[in-house]
């Protein structure tokens, strides 16, 4: 009975994994042929219910949903990127996914970078060097679009049609960085800014410098990066293009901590030192503050030029994690369960963190809303990258601001069709509500 159990409990994880990959942005052949492997191993564990032709065939059901939902997108490496430098951390070229634009979106471009956190130190970015994080080497081959990136005009109306581009993360800088110095002891390139420029010249080489229309935006580390390079964006392409930039959850505030103090700035200052991040932060910005300090949306915004859209939680989970309560002001663990489940904060702990949001909708004031050519969407979703997914984005159980979906949001103010600047009640107010985490 306990070895059916085991095999009970192994088949729900692992179609508990193919959901998962399956409502995500990246649906991968990677995932699917984790998946295969892992019904191959319960095969050998002796259940003759798990034959191999079972397994081959659940694998070719996966092929075909990959498909279906645009999942062969193959990698594009630029190699060409390695002489001028531009190299991730392990010194592999830079790559993208790329979708060709058709129809009416052929001059029409979307690039979005894919987030994934980032390394303050020596011993993280050693930690990322050899994974997808750091080595183009390691990442998954093919990929799905969906989301923002979606290629059906049912559930993307406004760019299943355009050039559609994911930029691949593997700097941990959000694509600032930029040492010429390599230290021999732990060969650690940190090249974020030059990764960003090679993809960047790569794109306009294939027409995006004929660009009519352009968007750049990104998911967390991502969405951040959208940010700081946005008016740099803009200034490659044609003046007659129209260019906006969109934030998925990359509007980090310098927040104060549960210990009355400001942790992330700490660590952001570790992220700009590492990697030499100053020479790619926006001048407008380092000129008047520390660089640290230009790592902050709400500081950068007040300067930028190009149209920006804040797509953001209030109660943004990695925020509420790493801002409001990192583990290093925390060492006893009394947030723990708090921020890792909103539903389990004790009501002091829920004023704390109904003080965040407040803290987060005073830097989108002073910040990004201060500008009129911007737009925000800011809901009470306990959730961290909302775009990347048709479940988040356009679908008919979306999360929903003043009966408005995302992607109706992001498209009514890229063309300017309404002004958007939707903030949701307080938590726990919207029902429409979906926990999504994901960095792409």
């Amino acid at each position: 009975m306990n070895g059916s159990r085991e095999k009970k409990e192994d088949l729900e994880r692992i179609f508990s994994s193919f959901f998962s990959d399956h409502s995500s942005e990246t649906l991968s052949f990677f995932s699917f042929s984790r998946i295969y492997s892992s019904l191959l191993t319960l095969t050998e564990m002796g259940d003759s219910r798990f034959g191999h032709q079972w397994c081959f065939l659940l694998f070719l059901v996966c092929l075909l949903l990959l498909k279906a939902e645009g999942g062969s997108i193959p990698i594009t490496i630029v190699e060409t990127a390695k002489a001028k430098g531009a190299v991730c951390l392990d010194g592999s070229p830079p790559a993208y996914h790329m979708v060709e634009g058709s129809g009416s979106g052929i001059n029409n471009w979307l690039v979005h970078m894919e987030g994934g956190g980032w390394c303050g130190d020596i011993e993280s970015c050693l930690e990322r060097k050899d994974t997808y994080k750091g080595s183009s080497s390691k990442m998954e081959k093919i990929m799905g679009f969906s989301g923002l990136l979606g290629e059906k005009q049912a559930s993307n109306p406004d760019f299943y049609n355009w050039n559609r581009i994911k930029i691949k993360y593997c700097d941990g800088s959000s694509f600032t960085g930029d040492v010429e110095t390599v230290d021999p002891k732990n060969q650690l390139y940190f090249r974020g800014d030059r990764i960003w420029q090679a993809v960047i010249d790569d794109l306009l080489a294939k027409g995006m410098k004929n660009a009519q229309n352009a968007i750049l935006s990104g998911c967390s580390a991502g969405g951040l990066a959208a940010i700081l390079h946005c008016d740099r964006f803009k200034s490659l392409l044609p003046a007659t293009a129209k260019v906006g930039c969109v934030s998925d959850a990359g509007y980090f505030i310098h927040g104060k901590d549960v210990a009355g103090g400001f942790e992330i700035e700490n660590f952001f200052g570790r992220i700009v030192g590492l990697h030499g991040s100053v020479k790619s932060l926006p001048p407008s910005c380092t000129s008047k503050m520390k660089p640290e300090m230009c790592f902050f949306p709400q500081y950068v915004a007040q300067s930028m030029e190009t149209p920006l859209f804040v797509l953001n939680p209030a109660y943004d989970f990695w925020q509420l994690k790493n801002i409001m309560a990192p583990s290093a002001v925390d060492p006893k663990g009394t947030w723990k369960s708090c921020k890792f489940d909103i539903t389990k904060c004790s009501a002091d702990q829920l004023k704390t963190v109904q003080d965040y949001r407040t803290q987060f909708l005073n830097a989108l004031s002073s910040g990004a809303g201060s500008k009129p050519a911007n737009g925000y969407f800011i809901d009470s979703c306990y959730a961290h990258c909302q775009s990347g997914a048709t479940a988040t984005w356009f679908d008919s159980k979306s999360p929903q601001v003043n009966k408005t979906k995302i992607g109706t949001a992001v498209g009514d103010w890229f063309f300017n069709r309404a002004k958007i600047e939707k903030i949701d009640c307080p938590y726990p107010c919207n029902p429409t509500c979906v926990k999504v985490d994901s960095d792409s």
